[in-house]
């Protein structure tokens, strides 16, 4: 669940309560993309009876995005259906990047990226001196 929560947030943020009926949208970012794709698979893990509730918590979190008990709220919303569903926990677990990995990305002209950047110079006719 930790490493779920920010793709959980940028999910929030990104389509609101909504995030249930929304189809993806390229311009929204892999985060959030993820974030809504986990909440996708969880939503149709439950069983009929058990959808409100997921629901109700998903727009109590989009409605108070600082709202530390809704985020938590939701968190056991999606907890319980992965105990009832370990296949489910497996399946999300292979989409989410390893713990402690990083990923870096970089478009656009002159762009770097890096892990760690000691000395980086994007611009013409720069001199470096020691």
């Amino acid at each position: 669940m930790e490493q779920a929560g920010p793709y959980l947030s940028a999910a929030l943020g990104a389509y609101g309560a909504g995030v249930l009926a929304r189809a993806e949208d390229a311009a929204v970012g892999a985060t959030a993309n993820a974030g809504r794709s986990i909440l996708h698979a969880v939503w149709r893990r439950r069983s009929p009876a058990g959808r409100p509730e997921l629901e109700a918590a998903v727009r109590e979190a989009a409605e108070e995005p600082g709202d530390a008990d809704a985020a938590a709220a939701l968190r056991q919303q999606i907890k319980r259906t992965l105990r009832e569903d370990p296949q489910l926990l497996a399946e999300l677990a292979a989409q989410l990047p390893a713990a402690g990995a990083v990923t870096i990305t970089a478009s656009g002209e002159r762009s770097i990226a890096a892990q760690t950047i000691g000395t980086a110079v994007t611009g013409d006719n720069t001199t470096i001196q020691p």
